[in-house]
């Protein structure tokens, strides 16, 4: 069973778009939560969505990407996280992290960041569902950038971008890499997560 100690666990979730990484990540926080533990729950999509609100240089031209449906520039996403760990972090947290390391430089960003923080064993969740159930899931949510367009160009940047990050994780010793079948209701996700977290 998990031992619930002061050693701070890092958990980074994998997955096409839709495939529904963000409630699993919430689920997880709420789950370690309500065993005493504290969370940092880091999730860059939703920061660059308030950034594309904001009238400066930055706010306009993520603005624009979002619009097209394009990948935000590595930098700005290792700026979010960094600048959250640094702000939050204190060494006890649990950090649950999503929608981070959508290409390599970010991916061997982060790694080092678990090594300065002396992060033992993270664990890497990937959620696998198929391009057809992810496109499927992207248009069921009506969400203002889930075009047919935009859907598209995400499912090819994942292929493209996502997956080098993926398989450096994967490829990296010490940490705990776990995939999960996505294609299943939300409740049976969470299950499999935690049983395979062992906690």
């Amino acid at each position: 069973m998990y031992s619930f100690d002061m050693n701070s666990k890092a958990i980074v979730f994998f997955g096409r778009s839709g495939c529904g990484k963000g409630t699993q990540a919430k689920l997880l926080a709420e789950f370690l939560k309500s065993k005493g533990r504290e969370v940092i729950y880091i999730e860059t999509g939703s920061k660059f969505r308030e950034l594309s609100k904001e009238d400066t240089l930055v706010g306009k031209n993520v603005a624009e990407i979002i619009k097209n449906g394009f990948l935000i520039p590595v930098f700005l996403p290792i700026w979010i996280w960094t600048q959250i760990m640094t702000d939050k972090f204190s060494g006890i947290q649990d950090m649950i992290l999503d929608g981070v390391c959508r290409r390599k430089e970010e991916a061997v960003a982060l790694d080092s960041a678990f090594d300065f923080y002396k992060i033992k064993t993270p664990s890497i969740i990937l959620m696998n569902v198929s391009k057809d159930w992810s496109y499927t899931r992207m248009m069921e949510r009506k969400r203002a950038d889930d075009t047919d367009e935009k859907i598209k160009n995400r499912l090819e940047w994942y292929e493209r971008d996502v997956l080098p990050s993926i398989e450096y994780f994967r490829a990296k010793p010490g940490y705990n890499f776990i995939e999960i079948n996505g294609e299943q209701t939300v409740e049976n996700v969470h299950k499999d997560i935690i049983k395979a977290l062992n906690l």
